[in-house]
């Protein structure tokens, strides 16, 4: 966990699983499994199972955290909480009574406003019946390409009051995107030695869809060598725009 990040669009990151496995595109090239293999050198306890070197790779075992389940509880102030920046809660090695677990927590913290997001939002919907939805817990999908948009039809199946899109690191062209049904889009490049570009159309196509369907707008990133590289500015303008957050309950 982090009490305070450098990703832009949230506030702190609470990871009560760890490790995933490389599902698209996206993937590729994904911070938190070089994260993991570097965690792991260091002798971090959370990174010490190794993942299926095929889609996975050192530290990067799906793991889950039964004592990482009270830090929410220990925050007294309201956070925007960024739920397992290094995993996918709804991956399929995720005991389904864990993430029930997580729920729960979400659920007795309404001081705390929890993203989560997922590449594999039909696990997200087949369970959706067995858990609270509770308006401070948000669901987001990756969409990187036209090639995910499936993504976005499954998360519209997901009673969470407030649906986005991750569409980081953005690798095609979605123009023509329909957003009816969520609240929010994130858009932003890739960053790291093996970046891919990013052409400045694709952004501006998503924020044209963001102003047409009235969906919040908020890009992170150009990317490149590092994150920070080239700045986030869109046509001289930061966009930062957040859907609106639920009131805060102690």
């Amino acid at each position: 966990m982090a009490d305070g990040t450098g990703i832009e669009w949230t506030e702190a990151t609470w990871n009560p699983t760890t490790g995933c496995d490389r599902i698209s595109p996206g993937c590729d090239n994904c911070y938190a499994l070089t994260l993991a293999k570097r965690l792991k050198a260091m002798g971090n306890p959370k990174y010490q199972e190794d993942g299926d070197p095929r889609t996975s790779g050192p530290g990067f075992a799906i793991t889950q955290h039964p004592a990482a389940l009270d830090i929410p509880y220990r925050w007294s102030a309201p956070r925007l909480i960024f739920v397992n920046s290094m995993s996918d809660l709804f991956h399929a090695r995720v005991e389904a009574a864990f993430v029930r677990d997580v729920f729960r927590v979400m659920e007795e913290t309404p001081r705390h406003t929890y993203q989560l997001l997922t590449k594999r939002p039909r696990r997200a919907a087949r369970m959706a019946a067995e858990l609270p939805w509770p308006s401070n817990v948000w669901l987001g999908v990756s969409v990187e390409s036209t090639a995910q948009l499936w993504r976005i039809d499954d998360l519209r199946r997901v009673p969470a009051a407030t649906r986005f899109v991750s569409a980081e690191p953005l690798l095609g062209s979605l123009v023509g995107i329909d957003l009816v049904g969520l609240h929010w889009l994130v858009a932003g490049g890739e960053s790291g030695p093996g970046h891919r570009p990013l052409d400045a159309e694709w952004v501006r196509e998503l924020r044209d869809a963001c102003r047409e369907q009235s969906v919040a707008f908020f890009f992170k990133q150009w990317g490149g060598r590092t994150s920070k590289a080239n700045g986030r500015t869109l046509d001289g303008t930061t966009w930062d725009d957040m859907p609106r957050r639920p009131a805060s309950r102690v």
